[in-house]
């Protein structure tokens, strides 16, 4: 919240301060190596791997190079080809395919998912009694919270198909019958497969890295808007698709899905300085220093937001919210009115029914609607109006203070019209409690699973919100699996220990053209690339990757393109 009222805040320390260990300097050189190793050309230019050259057809069109390093994903013997383009100076585009079909994938049908001999044999019996033969196979993961190397779950299936369309019909069979299934192709199971993967990764120079930028869809957060759509609205070279958000048609009430304003990022968000949503507890986010950073680079970091505001007459209040619907609290992961923070729970909505939430004029025109109290601030932080329901339009550089349940006991006993409230917002890195100082070039976009850390795969769902255990009731094991154990299209940023940043796309749920990744495996290939920090941004159909105004990558959305609500742009370079 950039606001005249509010307090100094103290200097964020450079991310260079932290140390780094001689092994970060090997995937930095496997960096340079794979840039070194892949032709610049107008044209597509296929590269065998090392590996492969001597199977692959035409293989002298380009010589391999013998120390390329190969994506961690299969069997070590797959071949793999890579595309080299200089999108500007500074900046590379590479494609990377891999792999090939195997003949053991097929689809199938998956009457549920299990975790006890009786509740396997149950779901078994129910699909003996409607005519079909029951097999079982084990996800392709553990419980991450024990005990190690156990599956989480045993999914029940049935059939095995050449083409989706039989599984569609045998799926639509047992749904009738009163069973959650789900069609699946085998090859985005997690388990072994030869493919294929496409990946898209742009590769910054640190100085072409400080130029990356956040953008909102349509210019505010209410809105989202497709990656292209803002790369040609803004002119920018390139652009990613970045964090989690509220999609449109979203339910306004609390559960398994995310809930709220359309658009609304579901984590930090910071673009020019502004924050504008609060944190997801203490999940990762890319912080983009802009080219005035004080000499720092693009960063990973785990980072939470504390927010207050505090009456003329000294009475303070925890601000649970920024530019969201009151009440509603996207992946969880936020902080009470009594100023205690609640776990993360990705894609679920909680309920929060004593929110605080501040409105600023990045969110839209016209504040959310509903029942509560509101206060309108003008650009000094003056009470203009106090107001017994939520909704109208946002002040030009003022705010709007929104509150139910006791927070809207607190505002109308509190604020009078005339006074002023200082709003006060801080972001922390929770690991060395030191604070960021809200620039005006820096931006930040959430994300999460962290992938890498030091040179380290970092994962731990537990923390980040992946858990499977069961949230009010409702079941998790399937969401784990679908979203954290399979393969999906996968967005990831990283950055290399020399400074170079890392945007990766990977395609998925097109069987035949990419499996897509399970989480491990991001954070596998994340390495391979020469990232020593990674963290996942929001992936499956809103994974895209631009370059010069076309989408180089396949969304996996029949429509197409997704509309999101952050978008990571590289600007042209300016001449100073």
């Amino acid at each position: 919240m950039r606001h005249p009222s509010r307090r100094p805040r103290t200097r964020r320390p450079s991310v260079a301060t932290r140390p780094v260990v001689l092994a970060l300097l090997i995937p930095a050189l496997a960096l340079l190596v794979l840039l070194a190793g892949a032709p610049s050309t107008a044209e597509s230019v296929q590269r065998p791997t090392a590996a492969n050259a001597a199977a692959a057809p035409h293989a002298g069109a380009a010589a391999p190079n013998a120390a390329a390093p190969s994506l961690r994903l299969g069997p070590g013997a797959l071949h793999e080809t890579r595309t080299s383009k200089t999108v500007a100076p500074g900046v590379t585009h590479l494609t990377i395919t891999r792999g090939h079909a195997s003949p053991d994938d097929h689809w199938t049908v998956t009457a549920g998912l299990a975790t006890g001999e009786p509740e396997i044999t149950a779901l078994e019996r129910r699909l003996r009694e409607l005519g079909h033969t029951p097999r079982r196979e084990a996800v392709a993961g553990p419980d991450p919270r024990g005990p190690p190397g156990r599956p989480m779950a045993t999914a029940v299936r049935v059939g095995a198909f050449a083409t989706a369309d039989k599984a569609n019909r045998l799926r639509a069979e047992l749904v009738r019958a009163g069973l959650g299934a789900r069609v699946h192709h085998t090859s985005e199971d997690g388990h072994h497969t030869t493919g294929p993967w496409h990946l898209d990764v742009l590769v910054l120079e640190p100085a072409a890295a400080t130029r990356l930028s956040v953008e909102l869809g349509q210019g505010h957060v209410e809105g989202v808007e497709t990656v292209s759509s803002v790369a040609r609205r803004t002119g920018a070279l390139a652009a990613v698709n970045g964090g989690f958000y509220v999609t449109p048609n979203a339910r306004r009430e609390p559960g398994p899905w995310l809930a709220g304003t359309p658009g609304d990022p579901a984590g930090l968000t910071v673009v020019g300085g502004d924050l504008l949503s609060e944190s997801v507890r203490h999940r990762p986010a890319l912080v983009l220093p802009g080219p005035s950073g004080d000499g720092d680079g693009p960063a990973v970091r785990r980072l939470a937001t504390r927010l207050s505001v505090t009456t003329s007459s000294g009475s303070t209040h925890t601000v649970t919210g920024l530019n969201r619907l009151p009440g509603l609290v996207p992946s969880c992961g936020g902080t009470w009115a009594t100023g205690r923070g609640h776990a993360a729970h990705h894609d679920y909505t909680c309920g929060s029914p004593d929110d605080l939430v501040v409105i600023t004029p990045a969110y839209g025109p016209q504040a959310p609607t509903g029942d509560g109290r509101q206060a309108l601030l003008d650009d000094n932080g003056r009470v203009t109006a106090l107001q017994d329901r939520l909704g109208g339009p946002v002040p030009p550089g003022g705010s709007v203070v929104q509150a139910k349940g006791a927070a809207a006991t607190w505002l109308a006993t509190h604020a009078r019209p005339g006074d002023r409230l200082r709003l006060r917002d801080q972001v922390t890195d929770p690991d060395t409690r030191q604070q960021l100082r809200l620039t005006p070039g820096l931006d930040i976009v959430d994300g999460g699973p962290l992938l890498l850390r030091d040179g380290r795969t970092a994962l731990d769902p537990v923390r980040d919100g992946w858990s499977p255990e069961a949230v009010d009731g409702h079941d998790r094991r399937t969401f784990y699996n679908e979203w954290y154990l399979r393969r999906n299209p996968r967005t990831a940023a990283g950055i290399t220990a020399s400074g170079h940043l890392v945007l990766m796309t990977a395609d998925g749920r097109h069987p035949g053209h990419s499996a897509g990744l399970t989480i491990p495996e991001a954070a596998a290939v994340m390495r391979s690339l020469g990232a020593v920090d990674a963290l996942n941004l929001d992936g499956g159909g809103s994974t895209t990757l631009v370059t010069h105004g076309r989408v180089r990558n396949t969304p996996s959305d029949p429509a197409g393109e997704r509309p999101v609500a952050t978008t990571l742009l590289l600007p042209p370079a300016t001449d100073h």
